[in-house]
């Protein structure tokens, strides 16, 4: 038998498995490639986000696009302070005005991945305003926060007057999975809400799941996912661990607080 018996399993996960060794350590290749990868997931998080070439991404949707700003003023004072990345800076709460109510707020922050959000979430929201617009749900300006944690969308969504808020965020890299975006939503956004009361959809990109149901990690599959449980959050009136991904066909639920 000749070649790594290992090679057919490699083809199916992009998992570090079997990598050898050589004497007590990894074999050079494989310590490089691993210390290259820790190297791309450190300046994943140190990305800044490119806020004029996503504005000019989302102008086909025909909304309204605001850049707002959390508390942390830098990108030391994000990853120190959590608490800061929750909640908007003062001028970026004023900006938020509306007079009547919408039943989805849409946001977008940098969060620990600048790069997945520059990458996936033009797309993701392409498909899913449109989604979204065909159900008859009306739909706030989109806003893009710099420096955003997920538990933003609630302040966000309480000053839209949302029945539901949702934010595409990119979510902590791995090695290997750098420009991971996960979709968070919450029924009922409110300043206070926990965890335990949101939805996830997480491994946005091209390429993850790509065996199971319509390759459902795409960010096509992944908008109507996030439709559904937009659906189904307003109709039942909850969302979080109360509320999971029923549809017919799917075996594994892609809800999950």
């Amino acid at each position: 038998m000749t070649g790594d018996p290992w090679d057919g399993l490699r083809k199916h996960t992009p998992a570090r498995i079997a990598l050898g060794r050589a004497g007590s350590s990894l074999p050079t290749a494989e310590l490089l490639a691993f210390a290259a990868d820790h190297a791309e997931a450190r300046d994943a998080v140190y990305s800044k986000l490119d806020v004029g070439k996503l504005v000019a991404e989302l102008l086909p949707i025909g909304l309204p696009v605001l850049s707002l700003r959390s508390r942390a003023g830098d990108r030391e004072s994000y990853l120190k302070r959590p608490d800061l990345g929750r909640r908007l800076d003062e001028g970026s709460a004023a900006a938020i005005q509306t007079e009547g109510g919408v039943d989805v707020a849409l946001i977008v922050g940098d969060g620990l991945s600048a790069l997945a959000v520059q990458r996936h979430a033009a797309e993701v929201l392409l498909h899913l305003v449109a989604l979204l617009r065909g159900r008859g749900f009306s739909v706030g300006p989109i806003c893009i926060v710099t420096q955003a944690r997920v538990a933003i969308e609630d302040e966000i969504g309480a000053l839209l007057k949302a029945r539901m808020a949702m934010i595409l965020i990119g979510e902590r890299p791995g090695l290997g999975s750098v420009d991971s975006l996960g979709a968070y939503l919450v029924h009922g956004p409110a300043i206070g809400n926990t965890d335990a009361q949101r939805n996830c959809v997480s491994n946005i990109r091209p390429g993850h799941l790509e065996p199971v149901r319509q390759a459902q990690g795409r960010p096509p599959a992944a908008a109507e996912t996030i439709c559904w449980l937009i659906e189904q959050a307003l109709a039942r009136g909850m969302s979080g661990v109360m509320l999971k991904d029923e549809r017919a066909g799917l075996k594994f639920s892609q809800a999950r607080p």
